[in-house]
C-alpha cells in the first residue's frame, strides 16, 4: 500500500514538470452504492445507499487523443471507508467529450479480510471549462462483498 502512495506522489511531482503536457487536481461528488442482498425465500432485494468520495487526479498525455489518468479517492460508505485508486486509460471523444475504462484498485479499511480488492472502472467526462470538469463513473464489483457504485461529481484542474 505504501509503495502505491509513493508511485501517486512521484506522479503528481513529475507532473509539475511537464505541465504542458499534464494536468491535476482535487475531485469529489457523491457515490451512489447498489447492494444486493438475498434474504431466503424472499428473493433479491436491492439496497442502495448514497455516500461521499473526495480524492486527487493527475493526467498524463501519451498520444494526440490518449491520456493516461491515474486517481486516488477516499470513499465513504455508511460504516465502511476505503482508498479507490483507478488507472484509467483516457479517450477523447471530443475536445470536451472524454471515455475513461480501467482497473480500479481498492483498499478497505474496515474488513477483517480481504481487505484488497481490483475491481472495472468505465467513466464519462466532460469539460464545462478549460479547469471545470463533470464525471459519471461505474466501478464493477466482482464478488459478493463489493458491490456496484455510481460516481458523480466535479473534478479542478489546477
Amino acid at each position: 500500500m505504501n509503495k502505491g502512495l509513493v508511485v501517486l506522489v512521484v506522479l503528481f511531482l513529475f507532473s509539475s514538470t511537464l505541465r504542458a503536457q499534464t494536468n491535476f487536481g482535487p475531485k469529489g461528488g457523491l457515490n451512489f452504492t447498489f447492494f444486493n442482498v438475498t434474504e431466503g425465500d424472499f428473493g433479491t432485494n436491492p439496497n442502495t445507499e448514497v455516500s461521499y468520495y473526495v480524492g486527487v487526479f493527475a493526467g498524463f498525455k501519451i498520444d494526440n487523443d490518449f491520456h493516461i489518468q491515474p486517481e486516488l479517492l477516499y470513499i465513504g460508505i455508511s460504516d465502511f471507508k476505503f482508498l479507490n485508486a483507478p488507472i484509467y486509460l483516457k479517450y477523447d471523444i471530443s475536445s470536451n467529450f472524454h471515455l475513461l475504462v480501467g482497473p480500479s484498485l481498492n483498499y478497505f479499511f474496515d474488513f477483517f479480510s480481504n481487505r484488497f480488492k481490483v475491481r472495472a472502472d468505465i467513466s464519462l467526462e466532460y469539460d464545462l471549462t478549460s479547469r471545470l470538469n463533470i464525471q459519471m463513473k461505474y466501478t464493477l464489483g466482482f464478488e459478493e462483498l463489493s458491490p456496484d457504485i455510481l460516481f458523480l461529481g466535479l473534478g479542478y484542474k489546477l
